[in-house]
């Protein structure tokens, strides 16, 4: 799952937020959910949580499950259930989890979810409206669909967009690591080759974040040019860096996705599992991104 993720992020992009009003068709003509837009990318959805709110949550592919922040939790009487392991791009730690009787997006119900509570501290620096983060143990019930060209999101439990979408399917893989051992979901997880060639390299699909990020090769440090620029962000108290690398084309199936520019973590806070892919995409890099759960395939625009 990915939640701090989101800290590196704020810091490597312009702050921009939108409001869109009025109602656009997906395709089908199936009502599209309300939505704003922050940092020009990333979806902001109300959500109602056990019949309260809406509520301004984040939608992220990235995160395998649904984060609420601790003073909702505390404000719709959640009672803690556990304690889980929460990952980002470099970094690990410890929160609480409750249990959502019910979580709704824009008519699109789902029951009993598992709720991380998280006070999102970073996320609340580039919005404090934001009240969570909805995971992929809510969104993996239904096909969505992120059209960034258009500005829209939507959700399907119908099967009707997977029947409107024309595009070549680029199929969801398992990632490294035995099956059995992953909490609540999948993530989402495809293969595809950096321009030059080579070997193919696994990437989650992710609307959570705003830069995309390639990990050291597994077993071995992935160098660094001497000359790249580093950033840094603070998080729980401790020190992130990150190089930015040269912008090189991406391969996926037989689309290219032209000079994307990764960023690379030179280090990690806490005691970080061993990650499950190579990178992460954002979806702000397609124009738009189709994603079938079910029948575990994405259709990618770039």
């Amino acid at each position: 799952m990915s939640i701090l993720k989101f800290a590196a992020a704020v810091t490597l992009t312009a702050l921009a937020q939108t409001a869109l009003h009025g109602e656009k068709r997906c395709p089908g003509n199936l009502p599209s959910v309300p939505l704003r837009v922050l940092q020009g990318a990333l979806i902001v959805a109300p959500v109602t949580i056990n019949g309260s709110g809406p509520y301004d949550f984040l939608v992220d592919t990235g995160a395998q499950i649904t984060t609420i922040d601790s003073r909702l939790a505390e404000q719709l009487n959640l009672r803690t259930e556990g304690v889980t392991g929460v990952s980002g791009v470099a970094d690990f730690g410890r929160k609480n989890f409750v249990r959502l009787t019910q979580a709704e997006i824009g008519g699109h119900v789902v029951n009993d979810v598992l709720a991380v509570v998280d006070d999102l501290v970073q996320l609340h620096h580039a919005d404090e409206k934001i009240r969570g983060i909805v995971g992929e143990d809510y969104l993996a019930h239904f096909d969505l669909l992120i059209d960034n060209r258009h500005q829209m999101f939507c959700l399907d439990a119908t099967g009707t967009m997977a029947v409107e979408i024309k595009g070549a399917h680029v199929a969801l893989e398992q990632p490294y690591g035995p099956d059995h051992d992953m909490p609540f979901t999948r993530p989402l997880v495809f293969s595809a080759r950096l321009g030059g060639g080579g070997n193919a390299l696994l990437f989650r699909l992710d609307s959570g974040s705003n830069a995309p990020v390639i990990y050291a090769e597994r077993g071995r440090e992935r160098s660094v040019p001497a000359n790249a620029q580093i950033l840094k962000t603070s998080v729980n108290g401790a020190e992130q860096g990150f190089a930015v690398l040269e912008p090189q084309d991406l391969d996926v199936g037989s689309q290219r996705v032209r000079r994307v520019s990764f960023v690379q973590p030179m280090n990690s806070a806490g005691a970080a599992s061993v990650h499950r892919e190579d990178g992460v995409l954002p979806t702000a890099l397609f124009q738009s991104v189709f994603v079938s759960y079910q029948s575990k395939f994405a259709i990618l625009v770039p």
